[in-house]
């Protein structure tokens, strides 16, 4: 009985298991319209607040929360098929720049212009170049 009982269980988890395994979800990423959004909501959002203390290390949270959105606005031009990389050529290097200044991974007061420059003249192309 024992061993009836041990070969169904082993013919229960031949194939049955194995189909009601699922794949891992995709993380989905936004459309273009909406990553734009808010990405110049937190450009917005950045200029409507005090700004950069001059002291440095003081500014890297300000940074961190521009730089978080552009990210996710390079995914979204990536999975732009409609627009394709020639349009988004200018935003990718404005978003390089960005990247670049980011990579100190900390605020000295050198990297400001190099993340928060690229991030203002990137919400500036975006107005001049709407993706519908």
């Amino acid at each position: 009985m024992l061993l009836a009982a041990a070969v169904m269980g082993t013919s229960a988890c031949d194939g049955k298991a194995e189909a009601q395994k699922k794949a891992p979800a995709k993380p989905t990423v936004p459309s273009v319209v909406a990553a734009t959004k808010t990405f110049q909501d937190a450009v917005t959002n950045f200029d409507t607040s005090d700004g950069c203390p001059k002291a440095d290390g003081e500014c890297w949270d300000k940074m961190k929360a521009v730089a978080e959105p552009a990210k996710v606005l390079r995914k979204a031009m990536n999975a732009d098929k409609k627009s394709g990389p020639a349009f988004w050529r200018e935003a990718y290097v404005l978003l390089d720049k960005m990247e670049k200044g980011m990579a100190v991974g900390e605020d000295t007061f050198s990297n400001r212009p190099d993340v928060l420059g690229p991030a203002h003249d990137l919400s500036d192309w975006l107005d001049e170049n709407p993706v519908k």
